[in-house]
This record gives structure tokens, C-alpha cells and sequence, in this order.
């Protein structure tokens, strides 16, 4: 079978990475998969022409009900939908992509939500359509180069010490758009690096927002023990993963975060938000610590400690 796959692709976002998880998988089960940019096309007709090509398209999926399976709407051919988090978190808001985004759910075969809690919301806010959603978690696994330098990544990140094995580094892995929420947890950990030096939290990925990747460079060049990387390649983003102490999630909403899945998939601790998202994801005090406030975090990250190289997970006193 020959598929057409929609996707928003912003280079070395979570979105990208898991739409080259799922081709990957459908092509690894013996189909042809070819993934496309939804931002290439400007209208459902557009799509039209592309599937009318030989040889032609037997079917087709999306990721994201407004951004992309809107596109689908004309086709012929039979297509399904996955739920992504922007989907019942953001665009089920606006009446008029709420509207939309039922039409899409009404003529899709199918739909996807990574989690329960994401199918409850979509039964909640759109027509009802149980039948056709079904819950599968995302599958995870990570790539880790070997070529990888830590203590070259923390230089080129701005941090500065001759002490790199004995620092607690945090990861902050999100696009910089503003509901990751990247400045959400710099004060606090300002803070707490102002009284232990070795202390830092380093935000890392790219630069999706031009007026917000303005605002983060310019409050981390004058916050002390916060530091921005250079967004990576998945092998190195993995590698810096493994190494750090923990990773970090201040997200407004998320579907099912890649970040997250990732962390846990290589043994590192997780310091999410407490929202739906993360909540389906993380195990509180088992995975990860899951907090409602920077004031909560840093009060329970002092009594956090990583329980083993090999176990790797949080708890608190």
C-alpha cells in the first residue's frame, strides 16, 4: 500500500520526530510511506492533485485534525487521523477550527489519541465519535551517538567550570514557541544555582518562535545558572540526555511529549509539569516528580536524588 502522510515538520521538533517514528514503522510493516510537510500545501485541492498522481495514493493520515487533516477533506481515498496535543489543548478553543476539526473527525476512518485522557477531551469538546477513536501510546527508541562530548556540549552552551562531572545538569528540551513555556522555571533555578554553583539548567531546541527565541536569549544572557544550547541532531539530543541529571518539562499543554518519553526510555528522571499530558505519562515519584509550581520544584528538587546509574528515577524525602 502506498501512503500519503501529513505532518508539521519544524526540524528537530517533537512533531517531526514522531512523524518519522510512525513512517518508520508503517514502512518497516511492508508499505510505502511518503511523509510531506503539511505547510506545502495551501488548500484541500492541493492535496487532490497530489493523490491523483501515478502511481496513485491507496490512503492517507495526519497528525493534528486542524493543521493537517483539514487537507484531507476532498480526497477519495480512505484516511485516518492522530490527535496531537495542539488538537484539544489550543484549536478545540476557536470556534472555527473546532468546527473543522469535527468535519475532519466526521469523514476520517479512524483517529488516534496517544492517551485516554486525550480521548476523553476529543469525546468531550467534539462530536462525538467513540467508535472510530482508538488510545495507542507512542513507542519509544533512542539513538545515542557515541561521538558525543559532553563536557564540549556544556562549554558551547555558555557554562563555564573546571568541576563538569560534578554539576547537576538540567535538560529544558522544547521548541521555543510559547506553549513549551521555556521561561516558566528560570527564576527558580536561578535561585537555586545562586546557592550551589553546580546547579544549572540548560534549555535546548530550536527556534520556532523568532519574537520568543528573542525574549529567552535575552533573559538567560542575564540570568545566572541558565544557558541556552544550539539545538542537535536526535543522536546528540539523546546522548546530552543521558548524561544530564535530569530533564525537564514546563509545557502549557502536550499531547504525549517526546522529550518525555525519551528521558524514560533512557533511565534519566523527569521534572514535568503537572498537566494532563505529562500526568498520563509520568508515574509521580517513580519516573519523574510532577509539579504545580517553580516554588513546588524547587522545593522538592533539593530532596530529589538519582537512586542509581541503572535505576536513574526520582523520589522525594
Amino acid at each position: 500500500m502506498k501512503l500519503l502522510f501529513l505532518a508539521c515538520l519544524n526540524p528537530k521538533t517533537g512533531n517531526h520526530t514522531t512523524a518519522e517514528r510512525i513512517r518508520s514503522y508503517i514502512e518497516s510493516a511492508g508499505h510505502t510511506c511518503e511523509l510531506r510537510d503539511a505547510r506545502e500545501f495551501q488548500s484541500p485541492a492541493d492535496v487532490v492533485n497530489l493523490v491523483s498522481e501515478h502511481p496513485k495514493f491507496e490512503a492517507a493520515l495526519a497528525i493534528h485534525l486542524f493543521k493537517a487533516g483539514r487537507l484531507l477533506m476532498d480526497i477519495e481515498i480512505p484516511f485516518g487521523v492522530i490527535f496531537g496535543g495542539t488538537d484539544i489543548n489550543e484549536d478545540v478553543k476557536v470556534e472555527q477550527k473546532r468546527v473543522v476539526m469535527e468535519q475532519v473527525l466526521l469523514k476520517a476512518r479512524f483517529a488516534v489519541a496517544f492517551t485516554d485522557k486525550l480521548k476523553e477531551e476529543a469525546e468531550l469538546f467534539l462530536v462525538s465519535q467513540s467508535s472510530k477513536i482508538y488510545v495507542q501510546p507512542q513507542g519509544i527508541q533512542t539513538d545515542v551517538t557515541e561521538k558525543f562530548c559532553w563536557t564540549e556540549f556544556l562549554r558551547s552552551s555558555g557554562v563555564r567550570t573546571e568541576h563538569v562531572d560534578e554539576l547537576r545538569v538540567f535538560l529544558l528540551v522544547c521548541g521555543l514557541r510559547r506553549v513549551k513555556d521555556p521561561l516558566y522555571l528560570v527564576e527558580v533555578f536561578s535561585k537555586w544555582h545562586c546557592e550551589n554553583l553546580l546547579n544549572v539548567l540548560v534549555i535546548i531546541g530550536p527556534k520556532i518562535d523568532p519574537v520568543l527565541s528573542a525574549e529567552v536569549e535575552t533573559v538567560v544572557k542575564r540570568t545566572a545558572g541558565v544557558f541556552l544550547a544550539q539545538e542537535r541532531c536526535q543522536q546528540e539530543l539523546h546522548a546530552a540526555m543521558k548524561r544530564c541529571f535530569a530533564v525537564v518539562n514546563s509545557s502549557v499543554s502536550e499531547g504525549m511529549s517526546a522529550a518525555i518519553l525519551e528521558a524514560i526510555d533512557l533511565g534519566v528522571p523527569v521534572l514535568a509539569r503537572n498537566i494532563p499530558g505529562n500526568a498520563a505519562v509520568v508515574q509521580h515519584e517513580v519516573t519523574g516528580l510532577l509539579y504545580s509550581s517553580p516554588q513546588v520544584l524547587g522545593l522538592e528538587s533539593k530532596e530529589v536524588h538519582p537512586l542509581g546509574r541503572e535505576q536513574r528515577y526520582y523520589t522525594t524525602a
